[in-house]
């Protein structure tokens, strides 16, 4: 097998002394190229060329965003790689709900074990689109994911997420870290969950501005943050899941929640029920939720904050959100 490797230095993680020693023992086991990424974005251009080259599996050291930016550029191509993932990031969302260990060296031996054995995991994506004129539902058609991180980050376009996406407080949230991680703050639970306290205080909880809408179903008006969720969990505290979402799965389509109120009572009650290991869906009035779903639209009265695997993507005020079953191969 010809794997691509692709790392980024700048993983939390990881240091050279840890890398140099997966990359070895990769390195024994398939035939293996190595490439750092330079640039956001970097990792799906070179992902999306994978197959041309020749590359049987493309393997990922690093967090969600550079996973996510793999995914990306391996759905860019007819022929699509098999994904490796070796968690490298604060929080290794995907690479936990495919059951990886946490710590890129255990990760590692994993899937060295997957490849002896030819053990490989169909996904579902989800698909964000937004700032289309294209007529969607019933017989729409899409062309082919804008994946650039201009088309990421400014007017139309689309991109693949692999866990969660998210419009409101928890984009919010996801923006205010994405500053003080480029002021030099290092990711961790505890900057995330801090900045949520500090943020909810700055964020808009007296009027919402989302609106759920699903065909052949009445509208649901009145959100103020919705979580897409394409597995569960949504996210982790250090080793506590987060799931807001506990029917989500790679088997089936997207999941939603919606909160309609965000009072300190109603937002308490939410996080009681969410953090940690749960089986049973969050109740509450306030909760609109949705599960298996192929495709649905959330619209805003004014821009909203916006996310995708952990990455902020400015503000929309309409994003169309679909399921892609089948989507990926994943050795695990």
């Amino acid at each position: 097998m010809r794997a691509l490797l692709l790392v980024n230095p700048k993983a939390t993680s990881t240091n050279r002394r840890s890398r140099d020693v997966l990359i070895r023992a990769l390195g024994a086991a398939v035939d293996l190229t190595v490439e750092e990424t330079r640039y956001r974005g970097h990792a799906a251009v070179l992902a999306g060329t994978a197959a041309a080259k020749g590359f049987d599996a493309v393997a990922v050291l690093g967090g969600d965003g550079t996973v996510n930016e793999v995914a990306n550029g391996l759905m860019a191509g007819e022929v699509r790689p098999s994904l490796i993932i070796i968690p490298g990031g604060s929080a290794n969302v995907l690479a936990r709900a495919l059951g990886l260990p946490n710590h890129p060296i255990e990760a590692t031996g994993a899937v060295l074990e997957a490849l002896r054995d030819g053990r490989h995991r169909t996904i579902s994506l989800g698909q964000a689109i937004w700032d289309l004129d294209e007529t969607l539902g019933d017989g729409g058609v899409l062309g082919a994911p804008d994946v650039s991180p201009a088309a990421a980050g400014a007017g139309g376009g689309s991109r693949y997420f692999t866990f969660c996406a998210g419009l409101g407080y928890d984009a919010e949230v996801i923006r205010a870290v994405e500053g003080l991680r480029s002021a030099g703050y290092r990711a961790s639970p505890t900057l995330y969950v801090n900045t949520a306290l500090r943020h909810y205080f700055m964020t808009d909880r007296r009027n919402p501005a989302m609106t759920l809408r699903r065909p052949r179903l009445a509208d649901e008006r009145g959100i103020f943050m919705a979580i897409v969720s394409n597995t569960a969990p949504w996210t982790y505290v250090g080793n506590r899941p987060v799931n807001p979402t506990p029917w989500a799965g790679f088997d089936t389509g997207l999941d939603l929640i919606g909160l309609r109120r965000m009072g300190l009572p109603a937002m308490l009650g939410l996080v009681r029920q969410i953090v940690g290991e749960r089986s049973g869906l969050p109740t509450g009035k306030h909760l609109v939720q949705a599960h298996d779903e192929a495709e649905f639209t959330l619209s805003a009265e004014r821009p909203v904050a916006f996310q995708l695997d952990g990455d902020y993507l400015g503000e929309r005020e309409r994003v169309i959100f679909r399921s892609i079953p089948d989507a990926l191969q994943v050795l695990v």
